[in-house]
């Protein structure tokens, strides 16, 4: 009987022949990440446990991405502690300011992930980093303190669903539409410690940065990985940033897995998840009309660049609706750069949207976008549970850029086709006048 490809990799790192799911290993790790919530409450853990060095500073990268910019006291100490440690442990790996920004769009951009290699992380979503043939898992603060001291982590070894999307995808559809749709199929418990291995003609056509999105939302239905295949893709992206050598794995042909899903996306509509719970999955035209009082285009699942070049084609030439607040975060500094260069930014101020600074902020209700009581968002980030981003009474609407960028021009939720096709109707009237 073959591996799937979680076992595979996790037998690499334990090094042992194989592996079975159910079986606990330790393994050994490639990658630290720790950000200014889990790093600061690690180093504090870490040093109660009497450690004196981290194992090998060149593999841990620490990130300033949830309170940065710090918008109170207790997050400037989080980070000064994280900054202290970090210091003193000789992390050269350390992004703050304008080197910073979202770490689960950041350390794929830098060239710190790569195929076959184990990446624990203090986040929940760090399952982003499968979408370039990692074992990536987010773990507590008090295991990153261990990974930190040792090199090494405790896992049991995952069961793995095999996640087929067939078809090809209508305009508009994106990663983000197909995550959606899995989640609705799966339910926010339907992978419980478990890994969604994707494959598929569908899967086949994502860009890279939409593997990272649906990667990124495994978590959301509570799996422990996300994985995707290695192919032309891939290593073209892995080629603009690293030189670092690497080695993937695929599952085997005779491989068992625990379930198989098969969702066959040429009739999908593009998708939203309704309050309360990113399972919560609708199409797009059963969601229409919904009034909003902020759009969100930002997140460590939608803030890329070509996010924002969506997002950017649907505003353009165009006005957030009055008394909607569209709030626009590009993932990381080198994106916002680069959407300056593109012009996306004026795009966006054009409109009417505020641009910020780099952050995770808003998407977990920290800062730079709280909403208040009975308030309504429609956002491009991964959870809508009550109190994600402010008040427990205000509803958070998940959808994909072009459907928030489209909801910011109606002030309601909307169809970006119909926004688009209205406008350039409008335009040709006028014209032919």
């Amino acid at each position: 009987m073959g591996h799937t490809a979680v076992e595979k990799l996790l037998a690499r790192h334990a090094g042992q022949a194989d592996v079975v799911p159910g079986e606990f290993v330790s393994a050994g790790v490639d990658l630290l990440m720790v950000n200014d919530v889990s790093g600061a409450h690690a180093s504090t853990i870490w040093r109660a446990a009497g450690f004196e060095r981290v194992w090998d500073p060149e593999r841990i990268v620490a990130v300033e991405s949830h309170f940065a910019p710090a918008p109170h006291v207790a997050a400037a100490e989080l980070i000064k502690e994280l900054r202290r440690w970090v210091t003193d442990q000789g992390v050269r790996h350390h992004f703050s300011g304008a080197e910073g920004g979202i770490e689960h769009a950041l350390l794929p951009e830098r060239g710190f992930i790569r195929p076959g290699e184990l990446v624990i992380g203090g986040d929940s979503h760090t399952c982003t980093y499968g979408a370039l043939g990692a074992f990536a898992t987010g773990v507590g603060s008090t295991d990153c303190a261990v990974v930190a001291a040792t090199g090494r982590v405790w896992l049991r070894v995952p069961e793995t669903i095999k996640v087929t999307l067939d078809g090809r995808r209508r305009p508009w559809v994106t990663g983000k539409d197909l995550v959606l749709r899995v989640l609705g199929e799966l339910g926010v418990e339907g992978a419980n410690y478990q890994a969604l291995e994707y494959h598929g003609e569908a899967v086949a056509s994502l860009s890279v940065e939409e593997r990272l999105t649906v990667a990124n939302m495994a978590t959301e239905a509570q799996a422990k990985v996300a994985i995707f295949p290695v192919d032309a893709a891939t290593r073209a992206y892995l080629a603009e940033r690293t030189d670092q050598p690497w080695v993937a794995v695929e599952a085997d042909a005779d491989c068992r897995y625990a379930r198989e899903l098969t969702i066959d996306v040429s009739d999908l509509e593009q998708q939203v998840a309704l309050p309360f719970a990113p399972d919560n999955v609708r199409p797009l035209s059963e969601a229409l009309g919904v009034r909003v009082d902020q759009v969100f285009i930002g997140s460590c699942t939608n803030a890329r660049i070509s996010d924002l070049r969506v997002a950017a084609k649907v505003l353009a030439g165009r006005r957030v609706q009055p008394g909607v607040r569209c709030i626009v975060i590009p993932a990381t500094n080198a994106v916002y750069r680069q959407a300056l260069r593109e012009g996306l930014v004026e795009t966006f101020m054009a409109a009417g949207a505020i641009v910020s600074t780099s952050t995770c902020g808003a998407c977990f209700g920290g800062h730079l976008g709280v909403l208040g009581a009975d308030e309504v968002c429609l956002s491009t980030s991964n959870r809508n549970f009550p109190g994600r981003m402010g008040h427990t009474s205000a509803r958070v609407y998940l959808a994909s850029p072009s459907v928030a960028a489209a909801t910011a021009v109606r002030g309601c939720i909307a169809d970006p086709s119909e926004v688009a096709d209205a406008t350039h109707e409008a335009a040709d009237e006028g014209s032919a006048r």
